[in-house]
C-alpha cells in the first residue's frame, strides 16, 4: 500500500504495522549477540598506528582531532535551542549534541594515554550519543513519547550500563562487549531499515531521508578508515586511519545535527 494515497487511518495503521519491523530487527540483533557469546576486546586495541607527539601533546593527531566533536556538539546544541515550537524529537537531538562535546572530551583523554581505565570515558558518552540518535529517529517516525526525558534518561542509564558490564567483565579477565556493541549498532540497524520501509514523518519538519543516508555513508567511512588505521598511515605516511575515523565520525554528527535543525527552521517559517 502506499502511505501517500492511503486515508489518515489507514496510512497510521500501515506505518505502526512497518514500525514493528524496527522492533523485530532490534530482537533479532539482541537475540544474536546472546546466541555469540561474549565478545572480547582484541589484544591490540590501544595500538594505533600514530604515535607522533607535538610539543608537549602526545599522540597529537588522534588527540586534536577530536576537537571537531567539540565544535559539532556546541554547535548543534546552539542551534537545537534556538528552535521554539513542537519538535517531537529536540530532546533527543539536546542530548546527541551533549554526548558529542562529551565524546569530545572523553576521546580526548583516552588516546592521551590509551588503557581500558580511560577507554571507559571515550566509550560512555559514545554510547549516549548512538541511543540518542536512535532516540531522535524513532521519535520521528515512530512516536514521540521516544524523545520524552524520561526514556532518554532510561536510555542513557542502559548505555552507561552497557559500558559498566564490559569494564566490569573486562577486570574478571573476561571482557564481553556485547551489550556496549548492541547500544552501537542500534541506530546503524534501525536508521537504513527505517528509510528502506519508508516510514512516514510525523511532522513536516522532521530530518529528510537524505541526511540519514549521509550520516551511513559516513559512518560507513570512519569504520572503514578505522579497520585500516595502521595501512592508511603506512601508504599516506602524514595521517592515519584512526585519526580519519575521528574525522568521518564527526562529519557524520555535524551532517545530521544540521540537517535537524534546518528541517525545523524550515517548518517553522
Amino acid at each position: 500500500m502506499n502511505l501517500e494515497s492511503a486515508t489518515p487511518a489507514p496510512r497510521a495503521a500501515v506505518a505502526a504495522a512497518r514500525a514493528w519491523w524496527l522492533a523485530l530487527a532490534a530482537l533479532a540483533l539482541l537475540v544474536g549477540l546472546l546466541l555469540h557469546g561474549p565478545v572480547a576486546q582484541w589484544e591490540n586495541y590501544h595500538a594505533f598506528a600514530d604515535t607522533r607527539a607535538w610539543l608537549a601533546l602526545p599522540n597529537a593527531a588522534d588527540v586534536l582531532s577530536n576537537l571537531p566533536f567539540l565544535l559539532a556538539g556546541a554547535l548543534g546544541l546552539r542551534g537545537v535551542a534556538r528552535c521554539s515550537g513542537s519538535w517531537p524529537s529536540r530532546n533527543a537531538w539536546l542530548l546527541f549534541c551533549a554526548a558529542l562535546m562529551c565524546t569530545s572530551a572523553g576521546s580526548s583523554f583516552y588516546h592521551w594515554a590509551p588503557n581500558n581505565a580511560a577507554l571507559v570515558f571515550d566509550r560512555i558518552p559514545i554510547a549516549w550519543a548512538c541511543v540518542a540518535l536512535s532516540s531522535a529517529l524513532l521519535a520521528e517516525h515512530v512516536h514521540p513519547r521516544w524523545a520524552s526525558a524520561s526514556l532518554l534518561a532510561a536510555a542513557a542509564l542502559i548505555a552507561t550500563g552497557a559500558v559498566a558490564y564490559w569494564w566490569f567483565t573486562e577486570q574478571r579477565g573476561a571482557g564481553d562487549l556485547r551489550p556496549y556493541l548492541f547500544v552501537q549498532i542500534l541506530p546503524m540497524l534501525l536508521v537504513p531499515l527505517a528509510l528502506l520501509l519508508r516510514l512516514p514523518a510525523l511532522d513536516a519538519g522532521s530530518t529528510p531521508a537524505s541526511a540519514w543516508w549521509a550520516v551511513l555513508g559516513l559512518y560507513a567511512a570512519a569504520k572503514a578508515t578505522e579497520v585500516a588505521d595502521h595501512a592508511i598511515l603506512a601508504a599516506t605516511g602524514w595521517v592515519s586511519g584512526h585519526t580519519l575515523k575521528h574525522l568521518f565520525a564527526a562529519a557524520a554528527a555535524a551532517w545530521i545535527v544540521h540537517a535537524a535543525v534546518r528541517a525545523r527552521r524550515r517548518q517553522l517559517r
